[in-house]
C-alpha cells in the first residue's frame, strides 16, 4: 500500500480540507498564500498529488492549524 491511499493518509488530508473550509479559506486563497495555483490545492485535496512533511506543514500553518495537532486528531481513529 503506498503512503497516498493509507488509511491514515486520506485521513489527514481530510482533516486537513474541512479545517480550510473551517477557516473561510478557498483553495484559490491557500494556493496564492503557498505562491501555487488552485491546481495545488486541489489535486493534494482529491487525493492527485502526494504532500510531503515539509509542504504539510506550511499549508496546516497557512490555514491556522497546528500540523501536530492535526496529526494526533488522524491518529484517534
Amino acid at each position: 500500500m503506498t503512503s497516498i491511499r493509507s488509511e491514515l493518509y486520506q485521513k489527514i488530508i481530510e482533516l486537513l480540507v474541512a479545517a480550510r473550509k473551517d477557516a473561510g479559506v478557498t483553495q484559490t486563497e491557500l494556493g496564492n498564500r503557498l505562491g501555487q495555483r488552485q491546481t495545488f490545492v486541489s489535486k493534494f485535496e482529491l487525493g492527485e498529488r502526494r504532500l510531503d512533511v515539509a509542504e504539510f506543514i506550511e499549508i496546516a500553518r497557512e490555514i491556522g492549524v497546528d500540523p501536530c495537532a492535526l496529526m494526533q486528531e488522524a491518529e484517534k481513529d
